[in-house]
C-alpha cells in the first residue's frame, strides 16, 4: 500500500512548506515539508538553499516511501495507512516501530484502544522538558478521527 493523495496533504497541513531551511518547535533544522534530511542522507542545516515546492513534494513521498513506509502494518486500510503515515512522519521510524499503537495495529487494526495511543504522542522536548505542544494535540485528534474514519 502507498499513502494516498489524502495522507500526502494531511502531513503537508501540519507540516508547512517552508522554501528556506528554519529551526522547528523542538530546535531540529527543517526544510520543505518537515524534512531533516535530503534523499542523499544528508542533513539539512541553514546553510542550505532553497527548494521550491515542487521539489519538497518529490523529497515528501520519496523520504516517506524510502524510510517510513515499511513499518506500516500491512492489514489496514487507506485510512488507517494514511493516518499512520502522518504519525510516523512526524514521531520517526525508531519511535513507531517500536510502539504500542504499531503493535495493536499488527494484532488488530480495528482496536478501539488505538485511538488512545495516537495521544501519547502529542509532547515534544522544548528546554529539555517533554511538553504538551498544542499543534501536536491538534495533529493527533486529526490522524486518530482519519484511522476511524468508514471507508465508504
Amino acid at each position: 500500500m502507498k499513502i494516498s493523495k489524502q495522507g500526502l496533504e494531511l502531513i503537508k497541513g501540519f507540516e508547512k512548506f517552508m522554501a528556506k531551511p528554519y529551526i522547528d518547535a523542538v530546535g531540529v533544522v527543517t526544510i520543505g515539508y518537515g524534512n531533516t534530511y535530503y534523499l542523499d542522507g544528508k542533513k539539512v542545516t541553514m546553510q542550505d538553499l532553497a527548494i521550491t515546492e515542487a521539489q519538497a513534494t518529490v523529497l515528501l513521498e520519496a523520504i516517506f516511501e524510502k524510510d517510513f513506509a515499511k513499518f506500516i502494518p500491512q492489514n489496514v486500510n487507506q485510512n488507517q495507512f494514511d493516518a499512520m503515515a502522518s504519525l510516523i512522519y512526524n514521531i520517526g521510524a525508531g519511535a513507531f516501530k517500536g510502539s504500542t499503537l504499531r503493535k495493536k495495529a499488527i494484532a488488530n487494526p480495528n482496536d478501539a484502544s488505538i485511538e488512545q495511543e495516537f495521544w501519547k504522542w502529542n509532547k515534544g522536548t522544548v528546554n529539555k522538558q517533554k511538553v504538551e505542544l498544542r499543534g501536536l494535540t491538534i495533529r493527533r485528534k486529526k490522524e486518530s478521527e482519519l484511522y476511524f474514519k468508514p471507508i465508504i
